[in-house]
């Protein structure tokens, strides 16, 4: 979300809003007739999905904006208004806002109020206005604000009790029998194989089972019993999709190599009767797939060849976290699918995390934790944090365009999507030369690596160009001010949903703009 410190002219801030549409972080309020009650919707919506701004005193008619005209005297009422009830729990949930999130501005001679609403995190979620989590939570989609049910408000308080994570849930009336034993023994095998000397491998399986927490005593209730990881990851099929388990549990992997549209997949992988569809055989079904469409260049290590590449890595990692931050509970499918081009991992849930800080050097945060200390055991996962960087640093490796994230709601899914092309092709070069003339290659790797970006999408947004060329959003921001200033780029939009596109792609806009006005730029309502 842009901050209103990173404006250094609050008078283009405020062109930019209001030559703008409503997004999903962007709302517009009246004010004129009172501090609005939709507000603590809005305000609830962007808390639960990624932030948001919402300007107070403008309403929009027939996609034309009209200034309310706020007096010193309303503008005082609404800011007391404002601070009494964000601090008031009957009115919401939870304070999100400092002093400076809070701006008030002249625009024209006419006073507008902004409010800059951060993403709230992890343990704050769900924030709710009134009193009652179930009938006030609301989140943002392209449509506006839309109210939560009670299961997606059930998952935002699962995700938030940080101490207990969903997988290290006791099953009730679950034994030995319930799991696959032909997976606990591959499991082991592979443990040993990382572990050669580890004290572990010559425990009893359930004493095994025990250590690495698929199955635990609650200290405090004194209940055992195996978990849902445990059950997860070497379960029986109709022992995880009972319904004291995860009985929306679906794996599903399709490869689509072939063009032609009458073939449907050329390969699948999912619970059809003729294996253990438990998580643990899923994975080791789904990776030599994924491995095997992945170039193996001649790499020496002193006098050995390494077959397994950046790339390779990259894919293991991306399998791994596709496999324990899914919400289990969320009733969706997740899908893994390999195209000629490039795969994409979809799981259900939402990021416990935003955008900025899952691009970024920050500390781990697993929905699933017992499921990632399986997998760590094994060597197949990073605790420490840096499983998104092996993606990105093995995608660069191979020269391929960064993975891209993106999230979708009604259900919850998180998408990563991992294209197997090179940064820039011949097409995309023919194209840059026609726009900008052969001294496009003089420009520099950074610009280079932007327009291919732009070119190749159709588009570039900041959020996008950070992992790209692996910069902060004020570096990032910087480039693209500068490209736009140089006319390499145009800009197009405001916020989360601007978008920079090449010169001869911008869409034109209609005649007249957007703000109405009579003589000037603004109307007054």
């Amino acid at each position: 979300m842009l901050e209103v410190r990173d404006r250094l002219n609050f008078e283009d801030y405020l062109d930019s809003l209001l030559n703008s549409v409503e997004s999903d972080d962007l709302e517009f309020k009246s004010a004129a007739g009172g501090f609005p009650g939709s507000f603590w919707d809005t305000y609830s919506a962007f808390a639960n999905s990624e932030g948001g701004v919402i300007v107070l005193g403008v309403i929009e008619r027939k996609g034309k904006f009209y200034i309310d005209n706020l007096s010193d005297e309303q503008i005082e009422k609404y800011t007391k208004d404002f601070w009494n009830n964000v601090n008031n729990r009957a009115t919401v949930s939870c304070n999100l806002l400092k002093t400076e999130d809070v701006v008030v501005e002249d625009y024209n001679g006419h006073k507008l109020m902004l409010f800059f609403i951060p993403r709230a995190s992890r343990e704050q979620r769900p924030v709710y206005r009134t009193s009652q989590p179930y009938n006030g939570t609301f989140k943002r989609n392209h449509e506006g604000d839309y109210k939560c049910t009670e299961r997606e408000v059930q998952r935002m308080f699962s995700d938030a009790n940080v101490s207990n994570p969903a997988d290290s849930r006791i099953l009730r009336n679950y034994s030995l029998n319930d799991l696959d034993m032909e997976s606990v023994a591959q499991y082991r095998q592979l443990f040993k194989l990382a572990k050669p000397d580890h004290p572990w491998s010559v425990l009893s399986d359930f004493e095994f089972l025990k250590k690495i927490g698929a199955y635990r005593t609650d200290r405090g209730t004194k209940e055992e019993g195996f978990t849902v990881a445990g059950v997860l990851m070497f379960g029986k099929e109709d022992a995880i999709t009972d319904n004291e388990c995860c009985p929306d549990f679906f794996p599903d992997y399709q490869e689509k190599l072939s063009d032609n549209p009458e073939i449907r997949w050329t390969n699948r992988i999912c619970p059809d009767g003729t294996w253990e569809a438990n998580l643990f055989q899923f994975y080791l079904r789904v990776l030599p797939r994924l491995s095997a469409v992945l170039p193996k260049p001649f790499i020496l290590e002193g006098n050995t060849r390494r077959d397994e590449t950046p790339a390779h890595v990259a894919v293991r990692e991306a399998l791994v976290n596709f496999c324990i931050h899914t919400d289990y509970s969320e009733n969706a499918t997740m899908v893994v699918r390999l195209y000629s081009n490039k795969i994409v991992f979809t799981n259900p849930g939402t990021l416990l995390v935003s955008k900025m800080q899952y691009y970024g050097e920050s500390a781990s945060v697993c929905r699933n934790k017992t499921l990632q200390k399986m997998f760590m055991l094994i060597g197949s996962a990073e605790k420490a944090g840096s499983g998104v960087d092996k993606i990105l640093a093995g995608w660069r490796f191979a020269n391929w365009r960064a993975p891209m994230l993106r999230t979708l709601s009604q259900p919850d899914l998180v998408e990563l999507t991992m294209m197997m092309e090179s940064m820039m092709d011949e097409g995309t070069k023919d194209r840059l030369v026609r726009i900008f003339g052969t001294e496009v290659f003089s420009l520099g790797h950074e610009r280079l690596l932007t327009l291919n970006a732009a070119c190749t999408d159709g588009y570039i947004t900041n959020e996008n160009l950070r992992v790209v060329l692996n910069q902060h959003k004020a570096e990032v921001a910087d480039l693209l001010k500068d490209m736009c200033k140089h006319k390499l780029l145009v800009q197009e939009g405001y916020g989360r949903g601007t978008k920079y596109r090449l010169p001869m792609t911008v869409k034109v806009a209609s005649s007249g703009s957007k703000v109405a006005s009579s003589g000037s730029k603004v109307a007054s309502s």
